[in-house]
């Protein structure tokens, strides 16, 4: 039976060529980004370890997209370190040839019924679901920003997306005198340290070009520190006064009129004020998605709602979530997911397999690799309860940019995302080495 706006249910047997047993599938997992294709690389290995293998049929990944990002490229991008193109592949290259891939959205959850709407109407069974659609950027959250970021002219740009992250690299490079602010919202954002990383590319630029003295750096944000780790905020608020750049806090980018170039921030007690600039970057506001948002998965936020240890969805238990959209309190990091997939993988296997209690917990491990200026990064690992949780504190002083990190956000991690995360054989600080859980 083919797929049509009128079918129940979709058939996988449209999807490919080969012939199939079922229409359902037995693991759905939708996004094919960062979190979902190391998670389903990932359980593809712990099932064929425990002796269990499924049918191409069996494995299906929701996702529209025609490219896949390695979005962490992005500030690269931006600061002239990287060519944009490097930093995706065509999503149809990634996608394992033992999983059947179904290009939609989602249109919506129905978890009690073990089923979801696809965009085109049909309806998709499973058995286990894995949730790992990322975090939606609202660029409309902020009024003027998606004109603003179309005209060439406008010195508005954003790292925040593969069109317009080579367009802050060129605002960055041209600018000569004036104000340059680099914004943050207060809303939860991927990777939270990238609106520095920019800002401290950019104004070492100027100092290297003798600009340091015309083109003014600033950093206006809507959380009330640099950073939310107070022993790494302390380290950047130190380096920002030393390098004279002016901090706002408590103040968000609400509208952009683009035309008499003018800025204007909402702070807390809801005043505005009114700033010039001659280049903004601009980090927009970003949330759930909205189709998760209202479905039954997601918690009062709008992500979906899992246990902070098992990423074990709280209502219901053949439900996973990892990733940006998910609910656990930690930065949404590439860095977090390698420390997440595993923890997830082997609680669905043992779900599956019908083993209790899980023994997998994720501890709240993220990383955000800070570049601070060109050859140097300070190196922020941390766990729940904003602690550090650091790789290398035996041998370098994480509390302090090192010129010895550097690489690790210019070519090691690049490298080791397309080669192996994304392939399922990457975990973060164990490297290659899968973490053992007892």
């Amino acid at each position: 039976m083919l797929a049509t706006r009128t079918a129940k249910t979709v058939s996988l047997r449209s999807i490919s060529t080969r012939r199939f047993a079922s229409s359902d599938a037995k693991v759905v997992v939708v996004g094919a980004g960062a979190a979902g294709l190391t998670a389903v690389n990932q359980l593809h290995k712990s099932l064929r370890k425990s002796g269990k293998t499924l049918a191409k049929e069996d494995i299906v990944i929701v996702d529209p997209a025609e490219y896949h990002y390695y979005q962490p490229g992005w500030t690269l991008v931006g600061s002239g370190l990287m060519d944009k193109a490097d930093t995706r592949r065509p999503l149809s290259t990634l996608i394992p040839n033992w999983a059947t891939h179904i290009s939609q959205s989602v249109e919506s959850f129905t978890p009690e019924s073990n089923q979801l709407t696809l965009s085109s109407g049909d309806k998709l069974n499973y058995e286990y679901l894995i949730v790992a659609s990322g975090i939606q950027i609202n660029w409309s959250g902020i009024k003027g920003l998606p004109e603003a970021l179309v005209d060439s002219h406008s010195g508005v740009s954003s790292i925040y997306s593969y069109a317009t992250a080579d367009k802050a690299q060129q605002d960055i490079a041209a600018l000569r005198s004036g104000r340059a602010i680099f914004t943050q919202p207060s809303t939860p954002i991927k990777c939270a340290g990238a609106p520095q990383k920019v800002m401290w590319q950019a104004w070492d630029l100027y100092q290297r070009t003798d600009r340091g003295k015309t083109a003014k750096v600033e950093f206006w944000t809507g959380m009330p520190t640099m950073f939310s780790v107070p022993k790494y905020s302390e380290v950047l608020n130190s380096l920002r006064l030393q390098r004279d750049i002016p901090a706002q806090f408590g103040h968000n980018l609400v509208a952009i009129d683009a035309a008499n170039r003018k800025a204007t921030f909402k702070k807390g007690d809801g005043t505005e004020v009114v700033e010039e600039y001659m280049l903004l970057h601009v980090t927009p506001p970003q949330g759930p998605a909205d189709y998760i948002k209202k479905s039954p998965l997601a918690d009062n936020a709008g992500w979906v709602d899992v246990d902070a240890a098992t990423l074990q969805h709280k209502k219901f238990p053949n439900v996973f979530s990892l990733g940006d959209a998910s609910s656990l309190p930690t930065s949404k990091t590439a860095a977090a997911i390698t420390a997440q997939a595993p923890v997830l993988v082997r609680n669905l296997t043992d779900t599956m397999l019908g083993k209790t209690p899980l023994v997998a917990k994720y501890d709240g491990y993220t990383s955000c690799p800070l570049l601070t200026g060109k050859g140097e990064l300070l190196l922020a690992e941390f766990k729940y309860g904003l602690e550090p949780k650091e790789s290398f504190a035996r041998f370098l002083n994480q509390g302090k940019p090192q010129r010895a990190f550097y690489p690790l956000k210019t070519t090691l991690f690049p490298w080791a995302y397309f080669e192996h995360m994304i392939k399922g054989r990457w975990y973060g600080p164990s490297g290659f080495v899968p973490p053992k859980f007892s």
